[in-house]
């Protein structure tokens, strides 16, 4: 970061702060009420009895946000000034789709559910691949805006804040699920969260933002692309996270199945729901506040690293449960395996890199985890139909390897960054 660029985000931090926590608590707690680990998975299983149905979800969601990302990436090391590019994508592809998903729900879930369900993946894609674009732009502002000792705590707190009112959403959720009819229970709860997506971009659309002091030129997407094997060539380190984070990301797979599991088992009312979903939030917002402030001072592969033991702990106890409040602590571990990946996966991969190749390490990453979040969970949707105990059983597994293997990673933010050109860093 440039002295000018870290002079104007100092004088400028507590606004950005600020609406950056607006954007984010608002986006995180609107997708808590219409969480992809329970009340989407529970949607689907009302609209058919195919448990791969309900992996396609993940499914879908990462094949459409991890593929553009380095596509995206080399538009964006082109912008001296990312937001208007962010706000225009994350509006229009991001947000404004889960409109049209309360209103598909509406009309079609009872009288042509099928349609329902290709309207809802067609959302969910949508979705994603605006946030997938959006992606290498907005982390790279994030990272202008926001010093590095600022960012653990404030995708902590910002995120942890969100859960938080979703816990609130979560008791609306079991309200709206037991007391509102079928599909309008649905549709409201999707509505509602497209209203608090529209008030996350009021937040985005505030941020000041300063001009970049390296804008790349325009490079031929053949020459981008012929550049990036130097990248896992030349940094062993960055390798080796690929490697231990790919595997700790496949044990994922089984996220999704953990409602549907407890709904089959132990006959789920919509309180039930509201409750798991409750301590599955709750769990997230207490996790992200801690794990925030640990990132800021030890770095975040230590999260990366709880990530993935916690998932592992969590299919472990689903699998011992034999009543619902067996399922209580192995919610509240995943809901500590997803707030120590959502607050350091992106982070942690903004410290391999030097400030003007920020956009194409985010992109490089995510476009090289997309066959593993894509397969992961169809992988186990089909292991769910064959039985939960081998769906959890390698989820474990995953897990458990994944966190161990990170630990041969040294910390990305000992060892300073070298360009992709060579030449030498700033030092901020």
């Amino acid at each position: 970061m440039s002295a000018d660029v870290k002079a104007y985000a100092e004088k400028n931090l507590r606004w950005n702060f600020s609406v950056n926590l607006i954007d984010i608590t608002f986006i995180t707690l609107a997708f808590s009420i219409i969480s992809r680990e329970t009340i989407t998975p529970l949607l689907i299983s009302n609209l058919t009895d195919s448990k791969i149905a309900i992996g396609l979800v993940p499914a879908i969601y990462s094949i459409a946000y991890y593929l553009p990302q380095l596509f995206a990436a080399n538009h964006a090391e082109r912008l001296k000034r990312k937001l208007p590019f962010v706000m225009l994508i994350g509006g229009l592809l991001e947000r404004v789709p889960y409109l049209f998903a309360g209103l598909a729900i509406l009309l079609f879930a009872e009288s042509a559910p099928i349609v329902a369900l290709l309207c809802l993946y067609l959302v969910i894609g949508l979705g994603a691949l605006g946030n997938g674009v959006a992606t290498p732009a907005w982390f790279s502002m994030i990272g202008k805006v926001l010093p590095v000792n600022r960012r653990g705590i404030f995708f902590g707190l910002s995120e942890g804040l969100g859960t938080l009112m979703g816990i609130i959403g979560a008791f609306f959720v079991g309200l709206t699920l037991d007391s509102v009819g079928y599909p309008l229970n649905f549709a409201t709860l999707f509505l509602v969260a497209a209203l608090l997506m529209g008030v996350s971009w009021i937040g985005l659309a505030l941020n000041r933002e300063p001009d970049s002091p390296i804008v790349k030129q325009h490079i031929p997407f053949q020459h981008y692309f012929r550049r990036l094997p130097s990248i896992l060539r030349d940094n062993h380190n960055f390798r080796r996270f690929l490697l231990g984070y790919s595997i700790s990301r496949l044990s994922t797979m089984g996220v999704g199945f953990f409602i549907v599991f407890g709904d089959e088992r132990f006959q789920l009312s919509g309180a039930d729901v509201g409750l798991l979903t409750a301590i599955l939030i709750g769990s997230q917002a207490v996790a992200q506040l801690l794990l925030g402030w640990l990132a800021d001072r030890r770095g975040h592969k230590a999260n990366l690293t709880i990530s993935g033991l916690a998932l592992a702990s969590a299919a472990l106890l689903a699998l011992a449960a034999t009543e619902l409040n067996g399922l209580l602590p192995a919610f509240a571990l995943l809901g500590i395996g997803l707030a120590s990946d959502h607050v350091s996966r992106l982070n942690i991969i903004l410290e391999f890199a030097a400030p003007e190749d920020q956009p194409t390490f985010i992109g490089l990453t995510n476009t090289l985890l997309a066959p593993v979040v894509f397969l992961a969970p169809i992988l186990g949707g089909w292991l769910a139909d064959i039985g939960f105990e081998s769906l959890f059983a390698l989820m474990a597994i995953c897990g458990a390897l994944g966190g161990l293997l990170l630990l041969w990673v040294r910390e990305p933010r000992n060892t300073p960054a070298t360009p992709i050109d060579g030449k030498a860093k700033n030092q901020p």
